[in-house]
């Protein structure tokens, strides 16, 4: 595959902006920051404002003709004439974040044509940072991380109802991981082979899963809808119905199961 033009220089902007704003999320981590609720269900933090406000003027200042969408800065529709977007979620993970858990991160992704282009999640809490280019792979701290085998017991994640109507052939081989209030890093750990496959509940947005879908593309897997197609980002819909992500027969069965789950 021909990486696009600049992806190498959009990767490493993308990384140094993520480390910086990873610090400084991390200032006020553990350190009961201000929250406000969003919806009156949502909690957002001044972490989460003060993360967001460094990435948007500093990857802005960088790429003054990309759009922005960020799920802490109201969305302006002036993004759909720009060729290329960065999608941002300065803490993916909020309520883990506030709740001292280590499994939350900085997810940033360029995407063109509805597709990334490059993405980064960076996670300061667990010293972790990946990052993928189509075509070029995906990494973990600088060493190529791949999807995990699948033997004869799987670990997935993911609400349990639709886990509930896993095929009864498979029921006696899973095992359901803890709950990951990060959608982004659980979406890693499938990339990293830490665990098999995931669902992904309703109405995630495009910033919750855009750098995470490209790494865990590029580790051998794939993020699928209920046609069984990848999504698409940063159009006039930004949010998704029901995703399964994982890879090889298991991934087609969790694929399956959202289908049977939408027409049901």
């Amino acid at each position: 595959m021909v990486i696009s033009a600049g992806a190498y220089e959009d990767l490493a902007l993308l990384r140094d902006a993520a480390r910086e704003a990873g610090a400084i999320a991390m200032r006020y981590f553990g350190n009961n920051p201000q929250v406000w609720m969003k919806g009156g269900t949502s909690p957002v933090s001044e972490a989460d404002h003060a993360a967001d406000a460094y990435l948007r003027d500093t990857l802005l200042r960088a790429r003054p003709d990309y759009g922005w969408l960020s799920e802490e800065t109201a969305d302006d529709h002036a993004r759909l004439s720009a060729r290329r977007t960065f999608v941002v979620d300065p803490i993916d993970g909020t309520r883990g974040f506030l709740d001292g858990l280590h499994s939350w991160c900085v997810s940033v992704a360029v995407v063109e044509e509805g597709r990334s282009l490059a993405g980064v999640l960076e996670c300061p809490a667990k010293r972790e940072t990946y990052w993928a280019l189509p075509g070029e792979g995906a990494f973990l701290n600088g060493e190529r991380i791949q999807v995990r085998r699948q033997g004869e017991t799987v670990d997935i994640g993911g609400p349990k109802p639709l886990v509930d109507r896993m095929p009864e052939t498979w029921q006696g081989r899973m095992r359901r991981i803890a709950y990951i209030p990060s959608l982004a890093y659980r979406l890693a750990m499938i990339a990293s082979g830490r665990i098999d496959a995931t669902f992904v509940k309703p109405n995630a947005h495009d910033w919750d899963i855009a750098a995470a879908d490209l790494i865990l593309t590029e580790a051998g897997g794939a993020l699928l809808d209920r046609s069984g197609k990848p999504p698409r980002y940063a159009g006039e819909v930004i949010n998704h119905g029901a995703l399964a992500a994982g890879s090889g027969e298991l991934l087609g069965v969790l694929a399956g199961v959202i289908a049977e789950a939408d027409e049901g």
